[in-house]
């Protein structure tokens, strides 16, 4: 194991070092490459290689906190942050960002998803309604989503 955490922090030093000659750590780049990370990690997940899975969304995390840190409006950074933190099971944490994403933007249709969903994962239902409600309207793929998982549980 450790000559795993080894190797990888000797990739992730290696990959710092390259783009930082190239301007890739813009906050749009962070937050780009950060979207590429969790869009493969949910491919990952969807083929059940988890661990994998678990990985990329713990890169793309890191990769937002940066983001974060260059651009504190920005919901979309927020959006994320919540979604990686839940994946990886910090249930807490991720409701903090994404409260703070509804703040910027309530209407915001990834984190009113993305909340309801964590409601209906630690058993708030009702909260979780209320998130669909907020979605209500919406024609979107989000309230559908959303609405099913509901349904189920």
């Amino acid at each position: 194991m450790n000559k795993i955490i080894f190797i990888f922090s000797l990739i992730l030093l290696t990959s710092n070092c390259l783009a930082a000659g190239s301007g890739d750590d813009s906050k749009a780049s962070l937050y780009k490459e950060a979207k590429k990370l969790v869009l493969k990690a949910k491919k990952l997940e969807k083929k059940d290689k988890i661990e994998k899975s678990l990985k990329l969304y713990s890169k793309a995390y890191d990769k937002l906190i940066k983001a974060y840190e260059k651009d504190k409006k920005n919901p979309d950074i927020l959006n994320y942050l919540g979604y990686t933190l839940r994946k990886t099971g910090d249930f807490k944490k991720a409701e903090v960002y994404y409260l703070k994403g509804l703040e910027l933007d309530a209407k915001h249709l990834g984190i009113n998803e993305y909340l309801g969903e964590l409601y209906v994962q630690t058993g708030r239902i009702e909260l979780a309604k209320e998130r669909l409600d907020v979605l209500n309207g919406c024609k979107c793929e989000e309230y559908e989503e959303l609405k099913e998982l509901i349904e189920k549980n």
